[in-house]
């Protein structure tokens, strides 16, 4: 009797294996890069998995360590998918060519302003630029929150600030790209500069600033609302403002990489980060989604009650080597 079942055993595999049932039972796991907060990352993930099925195995890498890791795999990718990171990152990747496109039908609800015309990134939430002030830190110094870019360079701020390195963070190049497109390419080198003499630390991350601000490492930090918001929430004494000249903001986005070897199954979470359930789940993250209707969390500031700077992110994406290599050698050096 065990020998029958033990042959029948054998046999319903080796039929399952033929018609690649086996195989699909296998292949139902992605692998992606995720520049979301872990946290963030974890509960996306989570309710992907859930709705779905499918095991999604992630590293979390800041937007320039993800542009620089697949441009060193892309001969063999090791991933199918990029969730999150600003959308200046994922325009270098597109120019560098390390993604293709894709229109997912949940893409058609989100405006236009807000995706890849050629479909190559599809934007999933906007957050600004502002800066997260400690006010035990500030008290104790005698010193008050900066409400401009101008306030930033004054003497009375030195060493008290905390902004992340362009090179390796999305959030600290789109401050840069923010600075050459409010000032000029000139001014706004000369503005780096004044404002290098006042930064304590480059961080390699661009949440870091922000979260050092919170715990009181550092007075000041830059970053993004949506990060700073959250802080908040969380008791923490920040306080949040917003530059008086005009901030630039991110678009976080969502890529398919050019040769990733489970793109069908990244197709999936690529319409599922577009979904209303997805979104809903983005406005707890006190940001808000690029798909319209959804309510807001209380506390997060609309972007469309912020002053913003008439962003060019085309022309930051394809600008991002040159300006970034520009930076350390007039600034960081």
């Amino acid at each position: 009797m065990k020998r029958k079942i033990i042959f029948l055993l054998v046999i319903m595999v080796y039929i399952f294996t033929s018609l690649g049932i086996g195989t699909a039972w296998t292949a139902e796991k992605l692998v992606i890069y995720v520049s979301l907060a872990e946290e963030d990352a974890r509960q996306a993930i989570l309710a992907f998995e859930e709705e779905t099925g499918i095991e999604v195995e992630w590293v979390r890498l800041s937007g320039g360590e993800c542009v620089a890791r697949l441009d060193a795999e892309k001969v063999n990718p090791q991933v199918s998918m990029w969730y999150g990171g600003v959308g200046l990152d994922h325009i270098a990747a597109k120019e560098r060519g390390l993604t293709i496109p894709y229109e997912s039908p949940n893409a058609t609800i989100i405006p236009s302003k807000f995706k890849d015309v050629e479909h190559y990134w599809t934007g999933i939430y906007v957050n600004p630029l502002c800066f997260g002030s400690n006010m035990n830190r500030l008290k104790e110094l005698g010193l008050t929150p900066p409400t401009s870019w101008a306030d930033l360079i004054k003497p009375e701020y030195q060493e008290h600030i905390q902004v992340a390195n362009p090179g390796t963070s999305g959030t600290s190049y789109n401050v840069l790209a923010t600075m050459v497109q409010l000032m000029g390419e000139e001014k706004a080198f000369e503005y780096m500069k004044d404002l290098h003499r006042n930064i304590f630390q480059y961080t390699k991350s661009g949440s870091a600033p922000l979260r050092n601000a919170s715990i009181g490492e550092i007075p000041i930090g830059i970053g993004y609302a949506g990060i700073g918001s959250r802080l908040v929430d969380q008791g923490y004494p920040v306080e949040i403002t917003f530059p008086s000249e005009g901030t630039g903001y991110e678009i976080a986005a969502i890529s398919l990489i050019k040769g990733g070897p489970q793109l069908e199954l990244a197709k999936k979470l690529y319409d599922w980060a577009l979904s209303e359930k997805a979104a809903k789940l983005y406005a707890n993250w006190f940001v808000s989604p690029t798909r319209s209707g959804i309510e807001l969390r209380e506390g997060v500031i609309p972007i469309s009650e912020v002053k913003t700077i008439v962003f060019d992110d085309i022309w930051a994406g394809k600008n991002k080597a040159r300006l970034v290599e520009e930076w350390n050698e007039k600034v960081y050096r």
